[in-house]
C-alpha cells in the first residue's frame, strides 16, 4: 500500500484566499478582548510589522517556545502567524495583556495566544479549497493500491467537517500531529542523528520534530510505503525528505524560491505547479 500524506491548510485549500479574513477576525478579538486597545491600533502595528518581516524573511521565524520551528514567508498563514507573534512579544504591554489572558499556556503566552487565534478563526471559516482537489482526490481514493491521509496540525473535526462538503468518500485525517512543535531531547534516527538540515547559507531547518515523525512511523508501521504532499518545506517536508520518504512541493503564490531550489534538488523531491499533477508524481514513485 502507498499512503499519500496530503497537507490540509495550503495543498487542499487555498489559504492565500482566505488569510485576509483570518486576518481581519484575529485583529478584532486581539483588540477587543484580550489587548483592550482599538482595532486602528492593532491594524497599524499589524502591518508594520508585517512589512519589516518582509523585508529580511530569513531572519524572522515562527517561535514556539523560543524554537524556531518555520521561516515566515513559507505559507500565507505562517506569515499571518509570525506577523502577530513579532508584533505582541516586541510589545510589553501587549505581552503582559497576553499573559493576563491565558494563564495557564500551553507553549509560551504568545505563542498559544497565536495558535488560538489561528484555530478559532480558521475552525469559522468554510475551506476554500483548490480547484483540483475534489478530482485529486477522487483519483486518489479510486487506486486500489492508494490510501489517501489528510495531515494537519488542527483537530480533526475541523479538516473532517470541510472535506464532507466534497461528497467523498470517507479519507482518514492524520490530525494534531504538530509539525511546529519540537523536542529538544530527541536525536532524529536518520540524516545521521543530525537535529540540522542545512537548506542554503540562509536557511537551515531543525528536524527535531518527535510528535510528527512518530506519526508517519505509525502510518510506516504496517509496511505500508509514505510519500508526502504539501505547500511548505520546515513543517511538513523536510523532515520526511530527511526521512527518505518522497515529497512533492506545491508551488503556489506564496511559495518562496529557496523552498522550491532545495526541493528541485532532492532525488526524492518533486515540485508540482498544479495540485491536478499529483496523479502522474504518483505513478512515477
Amino acid at each position: 500500500m502507498l499512503k499519500i500524506v496530503l497537507d490540509y491548510d495550503g495543498t487542499l485549500t487555498a489559504e492565500e484566499l482566505q488569510v485576509e479574513e483570518v486576518a481581519r477576525r484575529s485583529l478584532l478579538e486581539l483588540a477587543e478582548e484580550i489587548l483592550h486597545v482599538s482595532l486602528e491600533e492593532v491594524e497599524a502595528a499589524y502591518q508594520k510589522t508585517r512589512a519589516r518581516l518582509l523585508a529580511a524573511p530569513h531572519e524572522h521565524h515562527w517561535e514556539v517556545d523560543s524554537a524556531r520551528v518555520s521561516y515566515c514567508d513559507e505559507g500565507a498563514f505562517i506569515l499571518n502567524t509570525v506577523t502577530m507573534q513579532t508584533m505582541l512579544s516586541g510589545n510589553p504591554a501587549y505581552t503582559d495583556a497576553v499573559a493576563a489572558r491565558f494563564p495557564n499556556a500551553e507553549y509560551d503566552v504568545v505563542a498559544t495566544c497565536t495558535n488560538h487565534l489561528f484555530h478559532t478563526h480558521t475552525a469559522l471559516l468554510a475551506a476554500t479549497f483548490r480547484p483540483a482537489a475534489p478530482d485529486t482526490l477522487r483519483w486518489l481514493i479510486a487506486q486500489p493500491q492508494v490510501e489517501p491521509l489528510v495531515l494537519t496540525n488542527s483537530l480533526n473535526d475541523k479538516v473532517s467537517g470541510n472535506l464532507a462538503r466534497l461528497s467523498l468518500s470517507s479519507i482518514r485525517v492524520l490530525g494534531d500531529t504538530r509539525q511546529y512543535e519540537l523536542d529538544p531531547d530527541w536525536t532524529p534516527p536518520f540524516n545521521n542523528g543530525e537535529p540540522f538540515l542545512i537548506v542554503d547559507e540562509l536557511h537551515t531547518i531543525d528536524l527535531r520534530r518527535r510528535i510528527y515523525h512518530e506519526a508517519l512511523a505509525h502510518e510506516r508501521a504496517d509496511g505500508s510505503r509514505l510519500a508526502v504532499v504539501a505547500d511548505t518545506l520546515s513543517l511538513p517536508g523536510a523532515l520526511p525528505l530527511a526521512d527518505g520518504i518522497p515529497f512533492a512541493l506545491l508551488r503556489t503564490s506564496y511559495t518562496p524560491d529557496w523552498c522550491v531550489a532545495y526541493v528541485e534538488r532532492c532525488p526524492l523531491g518533486e515540485v508540482l505547479n498544479d495540485l491536478a499533477d499529483l496523479p502522474v508524481w504518483v505513478n512515477q514513485i
